[in-house]
């Protein structure tokens, strides 16, 4: 089973993982603010991802690891 992992205090909720997703499981929290002030990215259903890592590779900021 894939296992993404984000560093969410460095995330800046720019989105790009998110677009990228083939399975649409990566969303912006909406309920949470990291110290940056800004809501980063999160996984909804881990089961579902298939361990692409087109997320991580799209992070401009290097925020995910992707572990299979």
């Amino acid at each position: 089973m894939a296992k993404v992992t984000f560093d969410t205090d460095r995330c800046k909720g720019c989105g790009l993982c998110v677009g990228v997703c083939p399975r649409k499981i990566l969303v912006l929290a909406k309920d949470k603010i990291n110290k940056k002030g800004h809501n980063p990215a999160e996984i909804v259903d881990q089961d579902k991802c298939i361990a692409c890592a087109f997320c991580a590779t799209m992070c401009p900021d290097c925020v995910i690891t992707v572990e299979k």
